[in-house]
């Protein structure tokens, strides 16, 4: 792999970038160097080569950060199969409330810690969001670097008070990370979940043994002479710390005005004094370590290193993403009276990371030109590189033969990469009888120069086309984008053909003593299958029993004239029946009939009224959209892909849209939002997206970033979490247009905001919006497109779309694994549960959460929220 990534060396832009990057790194104030026009695999090949090169000339860490994770483990995997010591330090989400937790991450982020401190890595990979969240101290960590030797002297009460202060907790059996276990003279510890937990055997105060064993049999694996010791958390209370922290809850709980935060200060001293673990402790960070410490801190000792940034534009708005989310976090936790401005030191700054910046050789890598707003540059370079397609997958042989011959008549050396050994094999067979010079060794000098001959080797990164040095990097995995394409096509035609993709009602939908109603009959109840012979044939039936002892006989294959009941219910859950051959239910479908009729008769006024009004006809699908689309990172279901063209079907015409989109949670109702929303912003239209609540807007706010990110899209959110000086700030940029997509709550509809152009109004779960707001709404959107979201859209939207006044898709197909939301238990007032009732839900691994305070639920509801795919 390493003489594949070399290949990149080929083009003199790389040499020079290297020269001057090494020139600046030699300067008091080095200045940063832009690097333009890497794409696909080139990005790589640029950065592990560019990274190995520096550790050898500097003999100091490199740095490299990127904003997006997949790119980031992509990096690692090329690093580390050249030989460098590498590692990702990864992110990890405070924790501000007693919520238990798995800390899995902050061990892993602690190797990293630990490794840089001691000198014994060459690259650490990154996003800017895990590189300023605050650690353990640097001298602390230093201090806590303890090997234990076979034959050293320590006594297991001294080790079992070390691995207490270093956040393991205290079990009967080591069987997970951050856990430690003593049986009279031996120890056991496990400290990262990639490493053996390690069994120190004592005789007397003496090391005696050392093994790892297996956590699951607890039997003896190999023979250890040394072990390292590090902690298992981030964050650590000592004495000291202790105290600072219970003199600030006392500060606290004489201004705490609300009992339940009164109740939870409370309850966290007692942790404190009784030494039981505080799972809130990052609330506490300022008081705990008396200076911000981040991932950063650790390479200042190195005095200059080299960074080097994987979209710079990329990198910045997570950056200000990651902040924005903490300062909302630090905001609520204020409002609720949980801490005080001693308790703050969560994070590094904005600042501190430019003036970390400002101090390193940096190199901000950009596939387009990025070289804007980043200062004095010490050099600007250009690569010539072009993405070549994936020619992996059935149908695509001839196009490879076709490219290979092109570009060996061009004069190029050509390099094919293959998933696996096997296949390498297997495509080296074929074109060698096809007349090809084809090896499969990588160590080929010659060939590696040659302009004939074709190279087969194995690898994970992407294809690249280096003009320049006439270089061709061809992929051999599947494509993605066509994939993602046969799938839909093959999808499209069972659904044509009567397919798998076709849809049909069974009786299994019903049980035995489900309330059902029938076109003709009324209500009645389901009583199950029943096979009945008339005139000697044998046929199965659907029973149902109506008032008295009428029963109704429906053949199987008239199933549409039967559905479940969902009206209303007397309290004991019962429905009265209906009675076959009255004159009820023949009433009742009158004056049903008589209301839907009053409703539609004004729905279609105010409906018509917008046919009549002039919207605007967005243009269709330009190639920035296509590659949006694309870079969806799952496959659309068929009810996603037809809902997608419905919507942007309607966007189209020059009529406003009036369309609703129903569909169960998780069925992604967002991603097919956001593509016309997407759509709509490359048509020069600005988005409003409105929700009922502020959650809700921080979660959109969150998915809508991530998204968009890549693309030339402002994003911005207005709600209570925002000051009002960046409410002023976003309400003014609203008004000139400098924002593309607004999210927020009500405050959407108040007569202080205004859009420059507003062309498209995404509303979420409007049936949780009152009366006064939707008469607004009916203002604000009278010549605009209107796309409603909704799992359980109220009657009269229903009604609507059903009685085609407005229209509907109806995305009715959970995604392929689909996981369901795993809840937790966290419990505001252990009083409030049963014992028994606890028992339970344990044994059954589920969780309940019981809070009086809104804010909190809030907060909680949000990382649930988060973790769900829509």
């Amino acid at each position: 792999m390493r003489k594949i990534t070399s290949l990149i060396a080929e083009d003199r832009e790389f040499g020079a970038s290297l020269d001057c990057l090494l020139s600046e790194l030699k300067k008091e104030q080095p200045a940063p160097i832009a690097v333009n026009g890497l794409g696909g695999g080139a990005v790589y090949a640029y950065v592990s080569h560019m990274a190995e090169l520096l550790v050898e000339k500097t003999s100091v860490p490199v740095l490299i950060l990127t904003s997006d994770v997949a790119q980031r483990d992509t990096i690692c995997k090329i690093l580390s199969e050249s030989g460098k010591r590498v590692m990702a330090y990864k992110s990890r989400d405070p924790i501000f409330y007693n919520i238990s937790a798995s800390h899995d991450s902050e061990r892993e982020r602690l190797s990293v810690l630990r490794a840089l401190s001691e000198g014994d890595i060459d690259v650490v990979v990154s996003t800017p969001d895990a590189a300023l969240s605050a650690t353990v101290p640097c001298d602390l960590m230093e201090k806590l670097a303890i090997k234990l030797k076979v034959g050293s002297e320590i006594s297991p009460t001294y080790l079992t008070e070390i691995l207490d202060s270093l956040g393991f907790v205290k079990c009967e059996l080591v069987e997970s990370a951050g856990q430690y276990a003593r049986r009279g003279g031996i120890v056991d510890f496990y400290i990262r979940a990639t490493d053996a937990p390690v069994r120190v055997e004592f005789f007397g105060d003496e090391v005696d043994r050392m093994v790892t064993f297996d956590p699951i049999t607890q039997r003896s694996v190999d023979t250890l002479k040394e072990a390292d010791i590090m902690p298992a958390v981030e964050v650590m209370i000592d004495k000291s710390a202790s105290e600072r922290i219970i003199k600030e809850i006392g500060k606290l709980l004489e201004k705490a005005k609300n009992e339940n935060t009164k109740n939870t200060l409370l309850r966290e001293i007692a942790f404190l004094k009784e030494n039981i673990t505080l799972e809130s402790r990052d609330k506490y960070l300022g008081l705990i370590y008396e200076e911000t410490t981040s991932l950063l801190s650790y390479f200042e000792k190195y005095r200059k290193i080299p960074v080097m940034i994987l979209g710079t534009s990329e990198c910045d708005k997570s950056v200000k993403t990651y902040l924005d989310l903490l300062e909302q976090s630090k905001e609520m936790l204020f409002a609720e009276g949980l801490i005080s401005e001693k308790c703050v030191g969560y994070s590094w700054s904005d600042a501190d990371y430019r003036r970390f910046l400002s101090k390193m050789g940096v190199i901000h890598i950009n596939s387009f030109a990025g070289a804007s707003g980043l200062g004095k540059l010490g050099g600007i370079f250009g690569f010539r590189t072009r993405r070549t397609v994936a020619y992996g997958g059935h149908g695509n042989e001839r196009m490879l033969k076709e490219d290979i011959d092109t570009l060996l008549g061009s004069g190029y050396r050509v390099i094919i990469i293959c998933e696996n050994r096997q296949g390498a094999e297997s495509l080296s067979s074929a074109l060698t009888d096809e007349g090809y010079e084809v090896t499969c060794d990588p160590s080929s000098e010659n060939l590696l120069k040659s302009r004939q001959g074709i190279l087969i080797t194995t690898g994970i990164f992407e294809g690249f086309d280096l003009i320049s040095a006439k270089i061709a990097i061809l992929s051999m995995a599947e494509d993605e984008g066509r994939r993602i394409m046969a799938e839909r096509r093959r999808r499209r035609i069972l659904k044509k053909s009567g397919g798998a993709g076709q849809r049909i009602m069974s009786y299994a939908d019903l049980e035995v003593g489900d309330y059902v109603v029938h076109a003709n009959y009324g209500i009645g109840l389901f009583e199950g299958m029943q096979s009945v012979r008339i005139d000697g044939v044998t046929k199965d039936y659907i029973t149902i029993r109506y008032a008295g002892t009428d029963k109704l006989f429906v053949p199987c294959d008239r199933l549409e004239m039967i559905g479940k009941y969902i009206g209303a219910r007397d309290n004991d859950g019962s429905v009265k029946l209906s009675k076959m051959g009255g004159g009820d239910w023949h009433k009742a479908k009158t004056r049903a009939k008589a209301a839907v009729k009053n409703i539609a008769d004004k729905l279609i006024k105010i409906y018509a009224e917008r046919q009549r009004s002039t919207g605007y006809a967005f243009p269709p699908d330009s190639e920035m959209e296509d590659e949006f689309a694309s870079c969806f990172e799952y496959v659309e279901t068929e009810s996603q892909r037809i809902a997608i063209e419905e919507i942007k079907n309607d966007m189209m015409k020059p009529v406003p849209m009036n369309r609703l989109l129903c569909g169960d949670v998780g069925f992604g109702k967002t991603e097919v939002a956001l593509r016309a929303a997407f759509k709509a912003i490359m048509g020069g239209k600005q988005v409003a997206i409105l929700v009922p609540t502020t959650i809700l807007a921080l979660q959109h706010y969150q998915t809508v970033m991530t998204r968009m990110r890549g693309y030339p899209v402002n994003v911005e959110m207005i709600s209570r979490f925002r000051t009002p000086k960046e409410q002023a700030r976003i309400i003014e940029n609203t008004k000139e247009g400098k924002i593309d997509i607004l999210i927020g709550t009500h405050k959407i509809l108040g007569s202080k905001i205004s859009f420059k152009n507003l062309g498209l109004l995404i509303i979420d779960e409007e049936q949780r919006f009152g009366v006064a707001q939707k008469e607004k709404l009916k203002e604000m959107s009278t010549n605009i497109d209107v796309l409603t979201l909704s799992a359980t859209p109220i009657p009269r939207t229903l009604n609507m779309a059903i009685n085609g006044i407005s229209d509907m898709s109806v995305l009715d197909e959970a995604p392929e694994n689909r996981r369901p939301v795993q809840t937790y238990v966290l419990e505001h007032d252990e009083g409030l549960i049963h014992d028994a009732i606890r028992r339970e839900l344990k044994r059954q691994g589920q969780v309940l959460y019981l809070f009086n305070n809104v804010e909190t639920i809030g907060f909680v509801a949000d990382k649930i929220a988060s973790a769900v795919p829509e």
